[in-house]
């Protein structure tokens, strides 16, 4: 397994705090990030310090943390993803770094989608009663068989998303992906992986909407 000790401005950490890279506080109002965030521009910036290689891969860090808590949305999405992420003085696993990133976007797509169908019973109601319809129909009587019940999820999803629901996912995805490349887990240069990574972290989230529908179902089936 690729090991990485993640160097630099940030110190040895498992988990990027881009907080600590623009030296403010996570309660730090956007105006003090926007000022700190110039601050170490102008102190770090390659005029400022010609041929330094140190201060080229500190502006990339700069940068890097600022397109993320320097938005107010992308921000929220990165406390969200790193809530409860604490850093440890050791050596990465990546591939374990990136489960826990997927873990955790699933866990967002499974409360979303539990949310959703538990303030809807009449909806729950009537899935149950196609669900059966197609249980019996497959197998001659009823029970709860749990690949119907997700072909179902999988059918009704895209009904149950609004367009608020679809940005706050494409924010969340963009904030994963841009921590687990700050990680070394994708080579930023690497267009092709990049966009594999976005996709598998994109599919975390769509797997844990699934099964958020299927827990709200579940909760509420009754055999008959």
């Amino acid at each position: 397994m690729k090991r990485l000790r993640v160097r630099g401005i940030v110190g040895a950490m498992a988990w990027v705090d881009y907080y600590r890279i623009l030296g403010v506080s996570r309660e730090a109002s956007d105006d003090d990030i926007k000022k700190a965030y110039r601050k170490l521009v102008l102190q770090h910036h390659p005029d400022r310090n010609p041929g330094s290689l140190e201060a080229e891969e500190i502006i990339r860090s700069i940068n890097a943390a600022y397109e993320i808590v320097g938005n107010p949305e992308t921000r929220r999405s990165y406390d969200r993803l790193s809530w409860g992420i604490e850093p440890r003085a050791e050596a990465v696993d990546l591939g374990a770094v990136l489960e826990e990133m997927e873990r955790t976007l699933f866990e967002e797509g499974r409360k979303e989608l539990f949310a959703v169908m538990m303030r809807d019973l009449p909806r729950i109601k009537t899935e149950l009663a196609r669900i059966r319809e197609r249980t019996v129909s497959f197998q001659g009587y009823d029970s709860f068989v749990e690949p119907i019940v997700q072909g179902r999820a999988a059918e009704i999803m895209n009904e149950l998303l609004t367009d608020a629901m679809r940005d706050r996912a494409e924010r969340l995805v963009k904030v994963a992906t841009e921590m687990m490349v700050s990680q070394g887990v994708a080579g930023r240069d690497d267009e092709r992986e990049v966009r594999r990574l976005s996709h598998r972290l994109q599919d975390a989230l769509s797997r844990g909407r699934l099964h958020g529908i299927a827990s709200a179902l579940e909760l509420l089936y009754e055999r008959q």
